[in-house]
């Protein structure tokens, strides 16, 4: 039996006295909460589909072993290794997106996935967190180096991933990768000016996907005008929430969920709500905000200006992302296909979700010469 006793120099024991044991904690709470649901969800899916009853919540757990050793073996990581990993990560999965355009199946009017062997992966959710990385480690170098035109390699890789999501299309990933690069923009100092450049492009590029983009054209007239198109997922999880009362129908009990096309992943949270209530529903936001504020915290004491960036980053996207899918469940923003982080059926969205708080766990371990920045501000560097 291994002891992880703080005199133990182990690798596994310097890892365990140093990661953030609560941030550990409410993931793997939310894994919990997902294996749950995916066994309330999925079963009536399945069954609609001549499928075993119980094929997704066995392949949901089987996609949570690799997620969990993820998290762990990444946060591992020295932050060296962080950025080294991210930017082999980012360009064997930016190779990757490029091919769906060309090899990918048409899923839903779009072409996001590959297909290797029988395993179907969407490049595009690894090359999220690996972005953030880079772009974090780009503004933070400009920083710290005069004249390194961190800024601007920061842009380019902006550009090459925004033109790879605007063709295959997946407006919904480009709008929160677009969120969360302005915010760490922001928190590298752009000037006003930068601000209003890339708020003006960023309406130009809205209104070119509407005009262009019939994809796009669709489910934004769906939302603004239910009645221009087909709206029978987003009434039917209203359906949910309305019969699911504050206490829920009880586990099992759920009517809507039969009929849900989309149950297992995208409308998940609905299907919550119908059998456990909206006080479950509140939980789980709950959960996923106290992780989102316990990083923050964390980086603002944080002296490494790479380190504050990328954790920050990496917690808005996986904030956001928790956000607009349940933002999506309540109709307060137009369908996205945006799964809900751990508790979505979906194998990319599990092993990228774990790359993700596997590179967070290891950005935001207490580290000699890591503690609060001195009161005159003055800051470290990797």
């Amino acid at each position: 039996m291994i002891r992880l006793a703080r005199t133990n120099r182990s690798q596994l024991a310097q890892w365990w006295w140093t990661v953030d044991k609560w941030t550990l904690f409410l993931l793997l709470s939310l894994m919990l909460v997902g294996g749950v649901l995916s066994l309330a969800a999925s079963p009536s899916v399945a069954m609609r589909i001549n499928l075993p009853p119980f094929h997704f919540v066995y392949r949901q757990l089987l996609f949570f072993m690799p997620a969990i050793a993820a998290i762990i073996g990444v946060s591992l990581l020295s932050v060296r290794h962080v950025r080294r990993l991210a930017a082999i990560v980012f360009l064997g999965a930016f190779f990757l997106m490029v091919l769906t355009l060309f090899i990918g199946p048409e899923v839903k009017g779009a072409h996001r996935w590959l297909q290797i062997g029988p395993i179907a992966i969407q490049p595009s959710e690894f090359v999220k967190p690996a972005f953030i990385v880079l772009i974090a480690w780009m503004f933070a170098e400009a920083q710290r180096t005069k004249g390194f035109p961190g800024t601007l390699i920061a842009l380019v890789l902006y550009g090459m991933v925004a033109a790879v999501l605007a063709m295959q299309p997946d407006f919904g990933q480009l709008t929160l990768l677009t969120m969360v690069f302005g915010a760490i923009f922001f928190m590298a100092g752009l000037s006003w000016r930068w601000i209003g450049s890339l708020a003006v492009i960023a309406i130009l590029g809205a209104v070119a996907a509407y005009t262009f983009s019939p994809h796009f054209t669709s489910r934004i007239d769906r939302f603004l005008n239910p009645e221009s198109g087909d709206t029978y997922q987003i009434d039917r999880a209203l359906d949910a929430f309305q019969t699911g009362g504050f206490f829920g129908r009880g586990p099992g009990e759920g009517e809507v969920k039969r009929i849900l096309p989309d149950a297992h992943t995208d409308f998940i949270f609905a299907v919550a709500a119908e059998e456990f209530g909206v006080i479950v529903g509140l939980m789980i936001i709950g959960i996923f905000a106290m992780i989102v504020l316990r990083v923050l915290r964390q980086a603002m004491e944080e002296r490494d200006l790479f380190v504050q960036f990328a954790s920050c980053g990496l917690v808005a996207l996986f904030g956001l992302q928790a956000l607009i899918n349940m933002a999506v469940n309540v109709n307060l923003l137009p369908a996205k296909g945006m799964t809900l982080p751990f508790i979505s059926y979906g194998g990319s969205s599990l092993l990228a979700l774990g790359f993700t708080m596997g590179m967070l766990l290891a950005l935001t371990r207490r580290r000699a010469g890591s503690q609060v920045a001195p009161p005159n501000g003055t800051r470290g560097h990797a």
